[in-house]
């Protein structure tokens, strides 16, 4: 039996031309206003509200037809139109586009929240999993089904009427809390200015950083150089700049931001913090777990707490000696070579990387001459049509902003997916990097619905004819997120809740990303995607091996500091009381006690700029970058086995495990677990022996 079509209207005519409103291609985003966001959520939730109406009505028969089809008819266009408007606020914020999202997001979450209480769709939901028909289903229509049941059951479909209302009250507080945290760190972030006019205070920083900050005083209509918390002005300060009292300057407003200690009280975080907890824990409380970590990991690979945290403690316990060999280091180097007796915070930035140009003989702005962002981006997709048989080419679409860049990937001349290029910071633009979907692949009937992401970054910008150069950590974090956007878009899945990234095991999401970040260490690969800024010559060999001797540098520090976050993370939702007399700085302080060697300044309050897992979706997750960090590593070794034992067949063999990790991972998206989809690209269990011969802490 066929679906019946969703013909239910829109409403009137009046938003007939409503660009949020049209499905028909990809997004207008050259014309979509702040006003037009809430006439098109409006309508959308109301036509969304009516098919669900009708789909709670007795069935005589539960279908996947007459019961999921249309419901994910009505939600997914629901989804669409709220991630372009999400999406905008995180790219191009403006008062009028704040304002409306803020108006609407208190609506997507009653309504979400209200269809995962509806006991009706959760009955028919638990007619199909129980069924004659579940067995015949495809294995991902299969597992779309245990996930619903999964989600409703999280989403508090078999509370009492009185809790329902609680936990519908919780998610709405919630996000509304999620999405201040976000807005007073971006708010913070683009409201400092340090403008420096004695150019002799800002030596040791190179041309393109100085340029950069001198035309951003000059768009303010200011003299001299202008330097902001956006990370690619503030960051070469920490590392290059030899005027230390600068450098305390600047670290103590990145580190003090959104909070107590920063500029205006209206965006300090940590109240916020506080709240979201409490709420987090009274959720988890009202659906029968002892705590909200409970709750995180039942959609994730990781069973119980205690795994993730024994886990993260053996980490800590291998990578200490490391990191304490690292510390001593820099701390001699610091007395002995810079005359720096204590080295404070704000220093160890800078007599790391003045210790690595000496021990290595090269520094990050030398290499960072030879990574061009046209070439990078063009190495970036050679690597890609070479691994995968694919072909990516420029495409058009109407786009945010005038440096975003469009791009298709076909594979034998058909279209694969296609994506957005947003690499560089600006005001108004959320920091960090991410993917996102602007749509997923979905097959109905003979149509297929292609699908299409969102890449965005906050790298150096160009200044003036110059292509944009980045450093050797810009490459690794562009091969990071386009890891992201392949698991997206190269997804061979056609059903929408499992196709691409959906559907995957939080703490497995992060594999395909990590995984791509190895290929930025390799010759083959780099000699694609380097050409000097001023001569055009590719990367060195003898800068390339002082690069890879280097690679491993002060590796023990970094893994201890990404266990500190993880451990912090686990603990403020596993066995912190929200509700008692310890602070959230109080848990911080004491995982730092037991795993840290580094111990920041007390004014630090990284915390309150924690997006995370306070604005992103990581809460009792930050672990999963270590987590698949281990799967990552692991598969990374098949490409060096079979680099190993070429015998001959030149890059045929690598390109053919690269075909096996699309075929058994990228492209079964979240249709069946993570560990199954690893045993069948790896033949086996994954060890933890790769990540640790990666970071160099073997014996």
């Amino acid at each position: 039996m066929n679906a019946a079509p969703d013909t239910t209207p829109l409403g009137s005519t009046g938003i007939a031309n409503n660009p949020l409103l049209d499905f028909s291609d990809l997004p207008r985003f050259d014309a979509i206003k702040s006003e037009h966001v809430t006439p098109a959520i409006d309508a959308l939730l109301a036509r969304s509200r009516a098919v669900i109406a009708q789909l709670e009505a007795p069935m005589q028969h539960v279908s996947w037809n007459d019961f999921i089809e249309p419901l994910e008819n009505t939600t997914e266009q629901l989804g669409r139109a709220w991630g372009l408007v999400r999406h905008l606020n995180a790219v191009l914020d403006t008062p009028e586009l704040r304002a409306a999202y803020n108006e609407n997001q208190p609506k997507l979450t009653e309504f979400w929240t209200a269809v995962a209480q509806n006991i009706a769709l959760f009955d028919k939901y638990k007619a199909l999993r129980n069924g004659p028909d579940f067995t015949i289903y495809s294995a991902a229509r299969q597992r779309i089904i245990d996930n619903a049941v999964r989600d409703f059951r999280l989403g508090g479909a078999d509370l009492p009427e009185d809790k329902k209302a609680r936990f519908a009250a919780i998610q709405e507080q919630h996000s509304a809390l999620s999405t201040k945290f976000s807005e007073n760190v971006l708010d913070a972030t683009n409201d400092y200015a340090l403008l420096i006019e004695d150019e002799t205070e800002l030596a040791g920083l190179p041309t393109d950083v100085m340029q950069a900050a001198h035309a951003a005083a000059e768009q303010d209509g200011k003299p001299g150089y202008k330097f902001t918390l956006h990370f690619p002005s503030y960051f070469p300060i920490l590392q290059l700049a030899g005027n230390r009292a600068l450098r305390e300057t600047i670290y103590r407003a990145n580190a003090t931001k959104a909070s107590e200690l920063g500029v205006k009280p209206e965006w300090d975080n940590t109240q916020i913090i506080i709240d979201m907890l409490k709420l987090r824990a009274e959720e988890a409380q009202l659906l029968g777990y002892q705590n909200f970590a409970e709750v995180s990991l039942v959609a994730k690979m990781a069973q119980t707490p205690q795994q993730v945290i024994d886990f993260l403690q053996d980490l800590a316990q291998r990578a200490r000696p490391f990191a304490e060999k690292d510390l001593a280091e820099v701390r001699a180097f610091a007395k002995q070579e810079l005359g720096l007796e204590t080295m404070e915070a704000w220093d160890i930035t800078y007599a790391s990387e003045k210790l690595r140009e000496q021990r290595y003989a090269f520094s990050e702005q030398e290499v960072k001459q030879y990574f061009p962002e046209p070439k990078v981006t063009a190495g970036l997709f050679h690597l890609t049509q070479t691994l995968y048989g694919v072909q990516i080419k420029p495409d058009t679409a109407p786009v945010w902003h005038k440096d975003v860049q469009f791009f298709r990937i076909e594979k034998d001349g058909k279209l694969v997916g296609q994506f957005y290029l947003d690499l560089y910071a600006r005001s108004g633009k959320r920091g960090g990097a991410w993917m996102d979907d602007a749509r997923g692949r979905r097959r109905q009937g003979d149509t297929l619905q292609t699908p299409v992401a969102y890449l965005t970054c906050n790298f150096s910008s160009p200044v003036g004819n110059n292509p944009a150069l980045f450093t050797h950590d810009d490459v690794s974090t562009l091969f990071h997120e386009f890891g992201h956007g392949l698991h997206h878009m190269l997804t061979q899945v056609d059903e929408l809740g499992v196709s691409g990234i959906s559907g995957v095991e939080w703490d497995a999401v992060e594999l395909p990303s990590q995984f791509m970040e190895n290929f930025c260490w390799e010759w083959e690969v780099l000699q694609h995607m380097t050409a000097h800024a001023n001569t055009g010559a590719a990367l060195p060999r003898a800068l390339y091996d002082k690069m890879l001797a280097a690679k491993n540098f002060q590796s023990g520090l970094q893994t201890l500091r990404q266990v500190e976050f993880s451990l912090f993370d686990m603990h403020l939702h596993f066995d912190h009381d929200a509700t008692g007399s310890r602070s959230v700085q109080d848990v911080l302080n004491d995982v730092r006690e037991k795993f840290a060697v580094l111990v920041p300044p007390a004014f630090n309050r990284f915390q309150n700029s924690f997006s995370h897992i306070f604005a992103g979706g990581y809460s009792a997750g930050y672990y999963s970058y270590k987590w698949a960090e281990v799967l990552s590593a692991d598969a990374y070794g098949a490409f060096e086995e079979a680099r190993a034992d070429k015998s001959g067949h030149g890059d045929a063999l690598e390109a053919e495990t690269g075909r096996k990790f699309q075929s058994e991972i990228l492209a079964v998206g979240g249709s069946r677990p993570a560990l199954e989809s690893f045993k069948a690209f790896r033949g086996r269990e994954p060890s933890i022996d790769a990540l640790l011969r990666h970071s160099g802490m073997t014996s």
